[in-house]
């Protein structure tokens, strides 16, 4: 680990002020979709047409990682690989590095759009956590100081996936949860956020046709029947569980009822009030599907927790977006779509410009706007007021995997070798 000294009072200063923030704060952004999970903030002004030379700052990245950054209390954290190794990055406010933690051999990613650091960083303001494909599950201090870390490949054997990991953390009150869900013995667990020390892990097995059992969803944290739980996408089911224990309290399946193979899980859900999102099926080869999912019901057939389905609208990477009610896509070949998640009719459609490339980062909402970047580093920025309005494409001149972060009018995108930082004029 390689700490800047002049720095050491900023870090210093920004651990015990970072103990007063909250993840509601507008200034941070503690998880890869937000600190609600949706992919979207309220208000602010962000930007929405600039150029490489009008960006605040440009950090460059010691190698290659598509995960999102996180922000507490005005520092990013992201991970990245540093000379073959798993690395934890910060940066100010300003762009400047002010510590990197280098942990063990990095695992590099096997897709063009892969890398050995897809999982992004989760923190709680007390320490920061994360994953990595070579099977590190690390926790840091917020001054990059290693708290523990642990290797669950070396513990449980290798993730048998067809790509890269994708999973990330996701922190309850006490522990750090990881989920691992491929053609193996599948399991969700918890690891104790101070010690490491393992406090529960489940199985999550189901019979799938090939593939089927692959995936790449990150859980969330929800509130069951008003009490915290945990929901879990993969392997054809939805799952809640008791977050203590892992107690499994409530499943959904049928997501797959032609048994198509080659149909992993890849995009996570996404909530509004009490209904999930689910994308599935395969959008990239013309075989979408989105469900709607009431959660927590159970019952026979006329009282299912499916409310609908539609076999015409879905995205096979890049997740959904929640915002004021209403779920938005951006599908694999930039197709647009405002969805209304109680009925599941489709309030408006669009569509960014065709174009060779496809889209692999999660769009976001900010200022009232939709951000989605194509991985050939376009971000498109569009209206979503009452219908589809195509307003700006932003070349980023680096390609784009991870989505876009926004914190106190400015937005923060991650190449593949520079860290931007773009604000309103």
């Amino acid at each position: 680990m390689t700490v800047f000294p002049k720095h050491r009072f900023v870090i210093w200063f920004l651990f015990v002020a970072g103990n007063l923030a909250t993840a509601a704060d507008p200034s941070n952004w503690p998880r890869w979709r937000g600190a609600d999970d949706n992919g979207s903030i309220e208000g602010g002004s962000y930007p929405v047409k600039w150029s490489t030379d009008d960006a605040l700052w440009k950090a460059p990245l010691p190698g290659k990682g598509c995960s999102t950054p996180v922000i507490w209390n005005r520092t990013l954290f992201l991970t990245a690989a540093v000379k073959g190794r798993d690395a934890v990055l910060a940066f100010d406010w300003s762009g400047r590095q002010l510590w990197q933690a280098v942990l063990g051999a990095e695992n590099p990613g096997k897709h063009r759009n892969g890398s050995g650091s897809n999982a992004s960083p989760t923190t709680d303001g007390q320490g920061i956590f994360v994953y990595f494909k070579s099977g590190t599950l690390a926790a840091l201090e917020l001054d990059g100081t290693v708290r523990w870390r642990t290797d669950l490949v070396e513990r449980f054997g290798p993730a048998k996936l067809f790509w890269d990991h994708g999973t990330s953390p996701v922190l309850t009150t006490d522990d750090v949860i990881m989920a691992r869900m491929h053609n193996g013995e599948s399991w969700v667990a918890a690891f104790d956020k101070q010690t490491g020390a393992i406090r529960w892990k489940v199985a999550r097995n189901y019979e799938t046709p090939t593939e089927g059992d692959h995936g790449y969803a990150t859980p969330m944290l929800i509130k069951h029947r008003g009490n915290d739980a945990l929901l879990v996408w993969g392997a054809q089911h939805l799952t809640i569980h008791h977050p203590k224990d892992g107690k499994l309290l409530w499943s959904c399946g049928d997501f797959n009822p032609a048994s198509n193979a080659l149909w992993p899980s890849i995009a996570t859900p996404v909530i509004a009030g009490d209904i999930a999102v689910i994308a599935y099926g395969r959008n990239d080869r013309g075989k979408p599907r989105l469900h709607g999912i009431r959660l927590g019901v159970q019952g026979a057939a006329a009282d299912s927790p499916r409310i609908w389905k539609r076999t015409d609208a879905g995205t096979f990477v890049p997740t959904p977006i929640e915002y004021q009610g209403r779920v938005y896509l951006v599908g694999d070949r930039g197709q647009v779509k405002c969805i209304d998640p109680v009925t599941g009719k489709i309030v408006w459609s669009g569509s960014f410009p065709k174009n060779r490339a496809a889209f692999y980062a999660s769009p976001l909402i900010a200022g009232g706007n939709l951000y989605a970047p194509r991985e050939d580093g376009v971000v498109f920025v569009a209206s979503i007021a009452n219908q589809f309005e195509l307003l700006a494409e932003n070349d980023m001149q680096d390609r784009v995997i991870a989505s876009p972060v926004p914190a106190l009018n400015r937005l923060f995108i991650r190449g593949e070798q520079h860290l931007f930082c773009i604000a309103a004029e």
